[in-house]
Formats: structure tokens, C-alpha cells, sequence
């Protein structure tokens, strides 16, 4: 144990003092791991991260961390090396590599219901600004003020429509990037929409404002069952300690009363 700190040590300080260059290493290991990375590791750091993530920097990191586990953990078994020593290394290294994007696909999926929760609201507002713009403009206006989480599906869903793809394909795209309750079926409606006449596009957008209004009812529903449960489960937690803690007295007042 003593030798894998020591060897951390050095590899930090030679890191540290620009012995290895680390930008250098990362951008020249880089490119041979890229065959590892997951298809939906690029959206998965967007939305944590935002649109200004360097991906390949991430990434990069990534597979600095796992050689540098590697050597470790081989220079620790250097005495005596042989086949599952290396197999453990590689295993292990390959751990610490998977481990960010487990922690960013654990993010996501977290927060998959914070998504679900504010989508209506965000709709909403585009309702709004559809009143006085077509689509794809109200679509692009909407960029600035929608939720974080929003904004790179948001930018790669009007950079396909600006650059003349007027098929139902991005607005179903940004649905399964964002796959929710009702995603699929409110793009469809804003497809539709952006395809109507000026003489229906009334009819189309009272439709679309009663589906956004059923979405946010749904959305407080669920945020008041969701209240509703924490209540429940803290009232639990207070029955369960105030019964433990008569029960725990009883025992200990029996106990008394039999020592007597």
C-alpha cells in the first residue's frame, strides 16, 4: 500500500512540475481510446456540463486516469508479475475509466424527472412567443431562456431546420434526446404547427395551449404527490423512532425492575 502511494506521489509531482506535460498526454493517448467512448457520452456531458464542454478534454481525462491506475497498480505487483496481476490492472483501470460517465448516466437519470417536471413549463412559454413568431423562429428566440438542461437539443434542433431540413426528423430528434412523458407527441404538435396556414394556425395553437395546460396539471399533480409522499415517509420515520424509543425504555424499565 505504502508503494502505491509513493508511486501516486511521484506521478502527481511529475505532473505537477510539467515533467510530463499533461495537456500533451492527453491530447496523444486520446485519440487511440476513442473506440471507448459510449455513443451518448457527448449529450450526457452537454447536459451536466452545458454546451461548452470540451468533449475531448473529458474524455482525454478519462483515459489519463485509467493508464495512470494501470501503472500503479502493475508497478505494485512489479516483483512479481504475471498474467492476473496485468488481467487485475487492466480490470481495475477500466473501472476507474467507466466510473465518470457511470456518475454522468446516474446524473441524467437523476434528474430525467426534474426534465419531466419543467418540459410543460418550458412549452409553455414557447406557446407565447409562438403568437407572434413561426416555429422555427419562437423555437430559436426560446434558446436564451429555457432551462440549461434545454438549450444544446434546443441549438441542434433549429441549426437542422436552419439548414433546410423541413421534415418532422429534428423535432423528433430533440424527442428522443429528452425522451419524457408526452416528448413525441408535443413535437409532433409543433411540427404540425409550424406547417399550418395562417388562417388555422389559431385552431392549432389553441390545441397545443390545451396540451400544455393538461402537461403542467399533470406536472402539479405529481409534484404534490410527490410532497405528499415525503410527508408520509417522515411522518414513518417519526413513528418508527418514537415507538422504537417507548419500546427501547419498556425493555430497559423491565430490566431494571427484574435486576431489583
Amino acid at each position: 500500500m505504502i508503494f502505491i502511494i509513493i508511486c501516486a506521489i511521484i506521478l502527481f509531482v511529475m505532473f505537477y512540475n510539467k515533467m510530463i506535460d499533461q495537456n500533451k498526454f492527453i491530447q496523444e493517448t486520446e485519440p487511440y481510446f476513442r473506440f471507448l467512448m459510449e455513443d451518448d457520452y457527448e449529450f450526457l456531458l452537454h447536459i451536466k456540463y452545458g454546451a461548452d464542454v470540451d468533449v475531448n478534454k473529458m474524455f482525454g481525462i478519462r483515459v489519463r486516469n485509467g493508464i495512470v491506475v494501470i501503472v500503479v497498480i502493475m508497478f505494485y505487483f512489479l516483483s512479481n508479475l504475471n498474467f492476473i496481476s496485468i488481467l487485475f490492472s487492466f480490470i481495475v483501470g477500466f473501472i476507474v475509466f467507466k466510473s465518470s460517465y457511470t456518475k454522468l448516466n446516474r446524473y441524467y437519470k437523476n434528474n430525467l424527472h426534474n426534465i419531466n417536471l419543467m418540459l410543460p413549463y418550458y412549452l409553455k412559454s414557447l406557446e407565447i412567443l409562438i403568437q407572434h413568431y413561426t416555429v422555427p423562429v419562437a423555437l430559436s428566440k426560446s434558446i436564451e431562456t429555457a432551462p440549461d438542461m434545454f438549450k444544446s437539443g434546443l441549438r441542434k434542433l433549429c441549426e437542422k431546420i436552419e439548414a433546410g431540413d423541413s421534415s418532422v426528423d429534428p423535432y423528433m430528434d430533440f424527442a428522443k434526446e429528452y425522451p419524457v412523458r408526452d416528448s413525441m407527441r408535443m413535437m409532433r404538435l409543433l411540427y404540425r404547427l409550424g406547417l399550418g396556414s395562417q388562417e388555422n394556425k389559431q385552431e392549432q395553437l389553441m390545441m397545443f395551449s390545451r396540451t400544455v395546460s393538461t402537461l403542467q396539471n399533470k406536472s402539479r399533480e405529481q409534484k404534490y404527490k410527490e410532497r405528499l409522499e415525503k410527508m408520509e415517509q417522515k411522518t414513518m420515520m417519526m413513528l418508527m423512532c418514537t415507538g422504537g424509543g417507548i419500546l427501547f425504555l419498556m425493555l430497559l424499565s423491565m430490566m431494571m425492575l427484574m435486576n431489583l
